[in-house]
Parts: C-alpha cells; sequence; structure tokens
C-alpha cells in the first residue's frame, strides 16, 4: 500500500508593475530612515568648519613655534664695488632644526603685529653694525610685504627706529593676498623703496609704471628663463633698459656662474645678487666682507 503525502505548497512570485513596486517599496521606509541622509548632512555642515579652524589653529602654532635665524647676502655693482647687503631670514622648526622651512610661507602664516615684531627684531640687529654701514656707505634692504608696510605707517616707535637708519631699504614683496591696498604716495620714505622679484607676483610693468622705485630687483626665476636663449638675452637687456628709465638702476638676483655674472655686466643692470659673488652669510663675518668683488679662481 502506498502512503500518499500531503501534496507541498507551491508558491509564485507575481511581478509587480513598476508604479506598484515602488508604492510597496515606499511602506516599508521608516519616516526615521528618511531623516538620516538629513542628520549626516547637518553634521558634516557643522564640522566642515569646525575642522578647517583647527587646521588653521595647528598650522599658526606651528609656525609660531619656528626660529629665526639672520644672514646677509651682499649685492655688488657690475663694475665689482660693494653696494649694499640684504638681511635674509632663514627659518626652522626646533622639531626639525635641520630641515629649513619656506620664509615665504612662514610670514604668509602670521599675523601682521607679528611680523611688525620681527621687522623691529631685525632693525635692531642692524643698529648693531650701524658704524660699519655708515663707514662704507652702504646700504642695507629688509624685505616687507604692503600690509605691513600700510600698518607700519602707524606704528610710532617703528617710525623713530627707521628715521636713525638712513642706510635702510625695504624692499617691496607684491603678493596678491599682502599687496597694499593704497598709493605709495601715502608711504612714508616710499621714494627709497625697491621693487622685489621683478617677473614675479604683482612685482610686474603695472608696479613699474605705477611708482619710480629707486631700484628694481629682478627675479632669479625670470633671469634663470631669459639666459637661457639668444632672444631671451636680448629680452633681458631691453627690459633692464625699460626699469632703468623707470628706477635708478637694475639688480639681478640668481647669478650663479661666472658667464651670468658677465652678462649681467653687459646687459646694462647696476648691480648683482647670487652665489656667484657670494653665499649668504652670517653678521659676525661682516668685518671680512670684500668690499671689491674678485673672480674666484679656476
Amino acid at each position: 500500500m502506498i502512503a500518499i503525502g500531503k501534496p507541498r505548497e507551491v508558491k509564485f512570485r507575481v511581478a509587480l508593475p513598476i508604479n506598484q513596486a515602488k508604492k510597496q517599496q515606499r511602506r516599508f521606509h521608516s519616516p526615521a530612515m528618511a531623516i538620516v541622509p538629513m542628520i549626516t548632512n547637518l553634521i558634516s555642515g557643522l564640522l566642515a568648519p569646525c575642522l578647517a579652524l583647527h587646521a588653521r589653529i595647528t598650522s599658526r602654532n606651528y609656525w609660531r613655534r619656528c626660529r629665526r635665524l639672520y644672514t646677509f647676502q651682499p649685492i655688488y655693482r657690475t663694475s665689482g664695488a660693494l653696494l649694499a647687503l640684504e638681511l635674509l631670514t632663514a627659518v626652522y622648526h626646533p622639531a626639525s632644526p635641520d630641515q629649513p622651512q619656506s620664509p615665504e610661507r612662514y610670514f604668509s602664516a602670521l599675523g601682521v603685529r607679528q611680523r611688525l615684531r620681527i621687522i623691529q627684531e631685525q632693525l635692531a640687529l642692524l643698529q648693531r653694525w650701524q658704524a660699519l654701514f655708515s663707514r662704507h656707505a652702504l646700504m642695507v634692504s629688509v624685505n616687507i610685504d604692503g600690509v605691513a608696510l600700510q600698518a607700519l605707517q602707524h606704528h610710532r616707535a617703528l617710525q623713530r627706529q627707521i628715521a636713525a637708519m638712513p642706510y635702510l631699504r625695504f624692499e617691496l614683496v607684491e603678493h596678491a593676498e599682502r599687496a597694499l591696498s593704497g598709493p605709495l604716495q601715502q608711504i612714508a620714505g616710499a621714494e627709497r623703496l625697491w621693487l622685489d622679484d621683478f617677473g614675479s607676483g604683482l612685482a610686474n610693468f603695472s608696479a613699474v609704471g605705477a611708482w619710480r622705485y629707486q631700484y628694481i630687483k629682478v627675479a632669479r626665476e625670470l633671469f634663470t628663463l631669459l639666459k637661457q636663449t639668444d632672444e631671451g638675452v636680448q629680452l633681458l637687456t631691453t627690459l633692464v633698459r625699460l626699469m632703468n628709465q623707470h628706477s635708478d638702476g637694475v639688480i639681478v638676483e640668481g647669478v650663479e656662474t661666472e658667464q651670468e655674472w658677465l652678462l649681467v655686466q653687459r646687459s646694462g643692470a647696476l648691480a648683482a645678487q647670487g652665489y656667484y659673488l657670494s653665499r649668504p652669510a652670517r653678521f659676525e663675518t661682516l668685518h671680512s666682507l670684500p668690499t671689491l668683488f674678485a673672480a674666484p679662481a679656476p
């Protein structure tokens, strides 16, 4: 006798039309699930400014802990006579003293009050060597950005300090985020300003045409580019001739070989600066600085 079991129940899944399927899906979505993306977006919107603020504070604290070391680099006339010195700032962090930091990034991270305090520190250093500068009729240049230069006009202590330093010259560093917001006619002693790094940032023909700077310094990057071809060398000579009409002379930066020194001498420039002439040196060596450049022996 054969036992006949209970027949199995077979379930069939019926495909619903698309519209009915969407309605069915919506019935299974709870209101809480719909709120989740809104909460996520809200939290992200609140966190983003907080994270950005934290990053700025961390960066500011890092740069504030950095230390400064001052050196100088001489600027020689194309005749070989010593014309001036530029004060240079080397920056390093205590956690990695052997790793130089970018001075540009360092000063960009500081507020204008801090930058003015550093200028006071730099001027105090130069005043220790004032007798030597006066004896050799040397000028000494210090970099300054437009925002700090304007703020300096309202700093009485700095103004008194500058008035006692007739050899001091400021090199105006023109970058968009720290550029002057007013005319140079309102700046005390603007006739003694130098334009730094012509060919970079806002140091261009507009800047040259807007004010007669005492000296204009051609950026190392521009000189490196122009020296590579005959056409570039011709353009350098033309640029120097043009800038001579808008200043008392042109200083070419980045001279690193004898050939480049000879090129600058033929260009009509007033002076040059670079490793071929002298590497940056500590102020303690200032007494032994040659007042007449002599080409190194081959």
